[in-house]
């Protein structure tokens, strides 16, 4: 079981998320950058469920900062520029954009694997909370149990390429890319759920062989 986040600490989470929002906000607005406005419109959605979802079952403070970065890590991708040598020609000058390994690894894929990864957590700790196995002890995270989060991670990791798709279809101009692009997301949202499940039954199996027998 974890330990649940205090109202300070949801505090501190809020109000450090609260800056960079309003500062990217302000910037993308201040550039007539449509396409950032919408995603932050999402963004307030997602914190204002994220915060019903912890008053429901309790999120750690650990969940909680990573679910904040994640948000830090969207919207630097989005607004910071970046010199022309580090991205391909025809797409926007944008952090998202950077290739760390040209053709092999890409800002975007490495902010997808970490955020469905924390997603897949999210689940876990979600499921978990409140949820008794049959003996009325709290859920282990056994090899099942942690490949449904990671559906569920993967889950919402298409429910944001529906929201990429929607921009598409709203907005004059974006930066969501092609096919390829939503496939090698789609990629990248599976190698993070997979790890993050993969982390969740080792740790179970640590405490289980740290514990005294008998």
């Amino acid at each position: 079981m974890h330990t649940p986040a205090s109202p300070q600490d949801l505090r501190n989470v809020l109000l450090f998320s609260a800056i960079y929002i309003v500062s990217a906000g302000a910037f993308s607005i201040a550039r007539g950058n449509g396409e950032f406005v919408f995603y932050i419109v999402v963004m307030l959605v997602l914190v204002v469920s994220l915060v019903a979802v912890h008053r429901r079952v309790g999120l750690s403070s650990g969940l909680l900062r990573c679910l904040s970065l994640w948000g830090l890590l969207h919207m630097a991708g989005g607004l910071l520029p970046i010199p022309a040598a580090g991205h391909d020609a025809g797409v926007p000058g944008v952090l998202y954009n950077f290739w760390f390994v040209r053709d092999w690894l890409k800002y975007d894929q490495l902010v997808h694997a970490y955020g469905f990864g924390v997603t897949t957590w999210l689940c876990w700790q979600a499921l978990s909370a409140r949820t008794l196995n049959e003996e009325g002890r709290p859920l282990e995270a056994t090899p099942g149990l942690v490949i449904l989060c990671a559906a569920a991670g993967m889950g919402f990791g298409a429910l944001n390429e529906v929201i990429e798709f929607i921009a598409t279809l709203t907005l004059p101009e974006t930066n969501v890319g092609g096919y390829e692009n939503t496939g090698w997301d789609l990629v990248f949202n599976l190698l993070g759920s997979a790890a993050a499940a993969l982390i969740l039954y080792r740790r179970r199996r640590s405490q289980r062989e740290a514990q005294p027998a008998g």
